[in-house]
């Protein structure tokens, strides 16, 4: 994070982390397969090469999802994988992505199952809480919050990769990008839209908020009225990977100069929103 960013957009990667410690590998019941169908595999690399090009700010989470998903609320949790929580298994819209096995600590993958040996301590999840998932969040505001008073605007990219996705009809190719901006409320539609063109004029094939429109992320940092945008990209991982989806391809310069290039249209309509209007004193 430069004193003056160049752009007034931040990159960030929250599920591209690899740090797993030789706890977290014991816990798992099956390590290797687990975190790679966890992992946005890669993404961090095209994150970091996209903020060289672009002068973009980026902050990439180094903690691996299956530790902490940092794209789900605090009280996304399926209780029933908490060991010593003292409540109930509960069902609320508070914790229905944990019902579908990824919440905020992900519980089972389909074709692999459970993905833990046992349950988690209640005072593990609380420390994971405290000491992974809120500072990524501190400094996701702060940094936004820096470029809003320097350019007027900030825009989050959100930053993901996908699995290859099915084409809706058989003469059409399948989407290699989605753009989700919650379906229009964490995002100005100006900045959808410059993306959006960038893409099609490359020749590349995208979609809005189908099948991903963002998460946690989004709900809890976009703010449009008062100069704060988020977007979240993902991006086909077949079109920067080799074919296990492993290591990155041969593809992989193209596909930054891609996104290059979109960061730079999305930062030039975010810096003339910026610039077009007074914003508001109150702090977030």
């Amino acid at each position: 994070m430069p004193a003056e960013p160049r752009v007034p957009v931040l990159i960030a990667v929250p599920h591209a982390g690899r740090s797993y410690s030789p706890a977290l590998l014991a816990a798992m019941r099956e390590p290797a397969l687990t975190a790679l169908k966890l992992e946005d595999r890669l993404a961090d690399r095209l994150g970091h090469e996209i903020a060289t090009q672009t002068g973009a700010p980026v902050l990439v989470a180094h903690a691996p999802r299956a530790l902490i998903d940092l794209n789900r609320a605090p009280e996304d949790v399926d209780w029933g994988m908490i060991a010593g929580a003292g409540q109930p298994v509960r069902h609320s819209l508070a914790n229905r992505r944990a019902r579908s096995g990824l919440g905020l600590v992900p519980r089972r993958l389909a074709g692999i199952g459970e993905i833990w040996r046992g349950p988690l301590p209640m005072v593990e999840l609380e420390r994971r809480i405290q000491e992974v998932h809120e500072p990524y969040h501190r400094a996701l505001t702060g940094a936004l919050q820096q470029i809003r008073d320097q350019w007027g605007a900030a825009l989050l990219l959100d930053l993901h990769s996908m699995p290859p996705l099915t084409p809706g009809h058989a003469q059409e190719p399948a989407a290699e990008f989605v753009l989700g901006d919650r379906f229009g409320t964490s995002c100005a539609g100006g900045i959808v839209d410059a993306g959006l063109a960038l893409l099609a004029g490359q020749g590349r094939v995208a979609a809005l908020n189908r099948p991903y429109a963002g998460g946690y992320v989004l709900d809890r940092h976009g703010a449009p009225r008062r100069g704060i945008h988020a977007l979240q990209l993902e991006v086909c991982r077949s079109a920067y990977l080799d074919p296990q989806l492993t290591e990155l391809s041969a593809r992989f310069p193209a596909m930054v100069r891609v996104l290059a290039s979109f960061t730079r249209a999305l930062a030039a309509e975010t810096a003339r929103l910026g610039s077009g209007g007074r914003l508001p004193l109150a702090a977030e």
